[in-house]
């Protein structure tokens, strides 16, 4: 079954190979016009190869089986992407046919059986075994283990490219050649001959010599924001376009590309780091857009310190990845938000697996430790408490998930029950039937909550402060009913599970009110320069 998937895998190959030939240094504060034309090029070709590749292997006998009137369940088995395993329950997310299954599955197989004998071999070699793959796949994984770009010519940690740990998760690299040239450095001689901090102000004023940099953000209090996150803080987003036929266009799959070489986390739309316009057309803005807003001195300062499945126990695997120095950076706002992972796992006895207060409480000062000895003095650092996730299974259980919104035959109930049953689901604990498992679930997020609230009351550190700020849902909820909307509205329609780009948006909202009205010094200052610094560089280079 393995080589089946590898077949489809390897067309994200073939959009990095020529990834490389493109990756040459840049240096100029906007971005490469032979990179932007060739990636998208590249994406396209990727999209082409990928769907080539799965309808030449897969269509017909995908179109043999619907027309049978087989069901997805039926067609998952019979092509070998599911299984069940001996001694294990059958797993189906359809009901299941009115036949007994084997003799439905046997007849499904009969009506492919050629095909599963000569396009669909039972072995095979690694795709990264081959001689002029092993290289690239190696920088791939160590990317995407390691939460560090993929790309990035003068290793500092920022790059010129988008994706695969990019600019969508950290400031754009300004000068790819110079590993002394990068978001959210002080200024190297105010700037006077070349922006080494990726603001886009540098130069000298020709009215009084005087360098743009120091007359516009000396003394402005500039700060980056970092975020410490999972996949909710990075914005895991699968789109309903993609699975559902009724949906389906020849502009679904533009994205997906992007997506793959994202992990499918789309952190520039994030609450947090996000730097594009908002998709849901709502007027809150991320975190970091309203700290450029307050102050332009910031502009590219930020970092996604994100990854799916992220939790306290797992954050030292990859912390190292955050870029700070203590004597050439400026100050950060760091947010520590691992909001699920502490509670959730797939096991069908989840609250064994749970992170104890204890357990976090150690994980957690040994995060800070390493903060302590990385951040410039003058940072913050703000604790998120965890959700309370019965809200999902409250609001969505009776609901039909997209795959079943035609024929009405999927609930999320059906979902979540699916997902368990492939010991699969993000979080077993609150997405489940079985109400005893939520409420025990809750109480274990409560506690760690309350166990950060301590941290937050009682430690203190050399070079930041400490802060603890509730992760209130409910508030969220009720802002967006009084907008006339409904609560599964702000849920990843797909997953059942993530909070979607609007609940993102009104998180990061309410976090600022909340930042501006108790703890004003973390935001900094507004700066008075913010005008001219529009009047003489414009947009500043861009995101």
């Amino acid at each position: 079954m393995k080589c089946r998937w590898k077949i489809v895998l390897a067309a994200p190959l073939f959009l990095l190979l020529p990834l490389h030939s493109l990756a040459s240094p840049a240096y100029d504060g906007q971005p490469s016009t032979n990179h932007s034309n060739g990636h998208a090029c590249v994406e396209k070709l990727f999209l082409k190869t990928t769907c080539y590749l799965v309808v030449h292997t897969f269509g017909s006998d995908i179109i043999k089986l619907l027309s049978a009137n087989m069901n997805a369940d039926v067609l998952c088995h019979t092509v070998g992407f599911c299984k069940q395993d001996p001694g294990q329950p059958l797993c189906h997310l359809y009901p299941l046919p009115k036949e007994a299954w084997t003799l439905t599955l046997e007849k499904a197989r009969r009506t492919v059986e050629k095909s599963l004998t000569l396009k669909y071999p039972s072995s095979g070699s690694d795709i990264c075994s081959l001689p002029f793959l092993v290289k690239i796949c190696q920088e791939i994984k160590s990317a995407i283990k390691n939460s560090v770009p993929f790309k990035d010519v003068d290793s500092d940690k920022y790059s010129i490219f988008p994706t695969l740990r990019g600019y969508h998760w950290r400031g754009r690299d300004c000068n790819d050649s110079d590993e002394t040239a990068y978001p959210g450095r002080r200024p190297n001689n105010w700037d006077a001959h070349q922006d080494s901090n990726c603001n886009g102000i540098w130069g000298v004023d020709p009215k009084d010599g005087i360098p743009y940099e120091k007359k516009f953000c000396e003394g402005s209090q500039p700060r980056g924001i970092i975020l410490l996150g999972d996949s909710a803080g990075a914005h895991f987003h699968i789109s309903p376009e993609w699975i559902t036929a009724s949906q389906m266009s020849l502009n679904s799959f533009l994205n997906l590309p992007t997506a793959l070489t994202d992990e499918l986390d789309w952190p520039q739309l994030s609450g947090a780091t996000g730097f594009l316009d908002s998709t849901s057309r709502i007027k809150e803005k991320s975190i970091y857009l309203r700290l450029w807003k307050r102050n332009h001195c910031n502009h590219r300062d930020y970092q996604s310190i994100s990854r799916n499945g992220a939790s306290s126990q797992n954050l030292n695997k990859f912390i190292e990845s955050l870029s700070r120095n203590q004597l050439s950076d400026h100050p950060a706002i760091v947010i520590y938000a691992m909001i699920g992972n502490d509670v959730c796992n797939g096991y069908s006895d989840p609250v064994p697996k749970m992170t104890t207060p204890e357990k976090l409480y150690s994980n957690v000062m040994q995060t800070l430790k390493h903060l302590n000895s990385h951040l410039p003095n003058g940072s913050h650092v703000i604790f998120y408490g965890l959700p309370d996730g019965t809200f999902l299974w409250d609001h969505l259980h009776s609901r039909y998930h997209p795959l079943g919104q035609l024929n009405r035959d999927v609930t999320y109930a059906q979902l979540y029950s699916f997902l368990s049953c492939l010991q699969v689901s993000p979080c077993h604990g609150w997405m489940s039937s079985n109400k005893t498992l939520r409420t025990l679930t809750s109480e274990r997020a409560e506690q760690l909550s309350n166990t950060l609230k301590k941290i937050a009351t009682s430690e203190k550190f050399t070079n930041f402060d400490l802060f603890y700020m509730d992760f209130a849902f409910q508030e969220i909820l009720e802002e967006w009913q009084k907008r006339g909307g409904q609560p599964w509205q702000l849920i990843e329609s797909v997953d059942g599970f993530h909070p979607n780009e609007v609940a993102s948006l009104l998180l990061a909202d309410r976090f600022w009110k909340k930042v501006q009205r108790q703890w004003p010094q973390v935001l900094g200052k507004e700066n008075p320069f913010n005008s001219q610094i529009e009047q003489v560089f414009g947009d500043q280079g861009g995101h």
